[in-house]
């Protein structure tokens, strides 16, 4: 085998606008189906992207007992994950799933499982992992650039239009799950250790009928070990904003933009008085991502992060839900030893504009 054969489980925006596209510009990946509801739009990807191919829901396992893809890529609502992943897995194929990995921490654990049971990889989709400018910034923390890393600040928002999934409480939408998970996640690396209590505050806009269902806002801290703090921002209802800002005991990093997928990512680093930039090469995220795990599946070693990766975030946003919901500091339940993202994961591919979005 010298290509990995993804099916696209889910054939919505983040697929038609990231994924696809981003897996032709990888030498080592390739789409050979897409599972989608739609036959229309899935039909008018498969001949804009030239995939054999198309596969109704219910008819997907009967699809993966046959021999046509390697892996799956699940962009579907966040409370379908584990059933796919799960089926996906005992199917014997590699599993790669939008965040966040799941919906709670038994489903993570589930999915772990049947993973673990079947030696397949399970993967959540932190295309960050493989960007050079995030994999930069966590180098030289770690080297002691900006000395012992001591406070974490971000804010992450859009303003979310009307009838999108993320809004409704069935599928665990809301913007914490949503991007807020970008920001725990940065958090968590730039510490290099997990969080023990978390205090948050929770908006719904002040009565908008739009967030009826899930929070408009949220706004959060952690406590880390050593006293460290960490706190991030995010919303649906206010305009763009995308960084984070890391200081030390002597200096301080700034990456502006540090999460979206859509352009190169800035980095600002301060000592006292003085300020030097660095722009890092655009990549294509999606296309990093895949080709990392294709590497992974290709030559028969494990990702550097795996299952447990998306089952800590997972752990960490319920009880991030559950101080907002009560107004009292939560303590987070003890997580495995973080594992960091290393160099070896980057990978620089050039962003594409081909793509076709339905």
């Amino acid at each position: 085998m010298s290509m990995v054969r993804y099916a696209v489980v889910g054939a919505g925006w983040i697929s038609q606008e990231a994924f696809m596209p981003g897996v032709q510009q990888s030498a080592n990946s390739t789409i050979s189906a897409i599972v989608s509801g739609s036959k229309e739009s899935a039909n008018r990807l498969a001949e804009f992207y030239d995939i054999p191919h198309v596969v109704a829901y219910e008819d997907f396992d009967d699809f993966l007992a046959g021999d046509e893809v390697d892996a799956v890529y699940l962009a579907l609502p966040n409370s379908r994950h584990a059933d796919y992943a799960i089926r996906a897995a005992k199917a014997g194929k590699h599993v790669l799933v939008e965040k966040p990995l799941a919906i709670s921490e038994a489903e993570c654990r589930a999915m772990i499982a049947a993973a673990q049971e079947n030696n397949v990889h399970l993967v959540t989709a932190y295309r960050l992992h493989n960007e050079p400018g995030t994999l930069d910034v966590l180098a030289r923390i770690a080297a002691g650039e900006i000395g012992d890393p001591r406070i974490f600040a971000s804010a992450f928002s859009f303003v979310q239009k009307e009838g999108n999934h993320r809004l409704s409480a069935k599928y665990w939408g809301g913007p914490l799950q949503d991007i807020g998970i970008y920001c725990l996640n940065a958090m968590r690396h730039v510490f290099g250790v997990e969080p023990e209590e978390v205090t948050a505050v929770a908006s719904d806009g002040g009565g908008n009928p739009l967030f009826a269902e899930v929070p408009e806002t949220v706004a959060v801290t952690l406590r880390f070990p050593g006293g460290r703090i960490g706190q991030f921002l995010v919303s649906f209802g206010a305009s763009d904003q995308d960084f984070y800002m890391v200081s030390g005991t002597k200096g301080s990093f700034m990456l502006d933009p540090g999460f979206r997928f859509e352009m190169a990512t800035e980095l600002e680093h301060r000592v006292g008085l003085v300020r030097t930039r660095k722009t890092y090469p655009r990549t294509d995220q999606f296309a990093g991502m895949a080709d990392y795990l294709s590497h992974c599946i290709l030559t028969g070693r494990s990702p550097r992060l795996t299952g447990d990766e998306g089952l800590a975030d997972v752990v960490i946003l319920r009880a991030i839900e559950r101080a907002a919901a009560t107004g009292k500091a939560q303590t987070i339940p003890k997580l495995p030893d973080t594992i960091q993202p290393e160099m070896e994961m980057k990978r620089e591919l050039p962003a594409t504009e081909r793509r076709l979005v339905l």
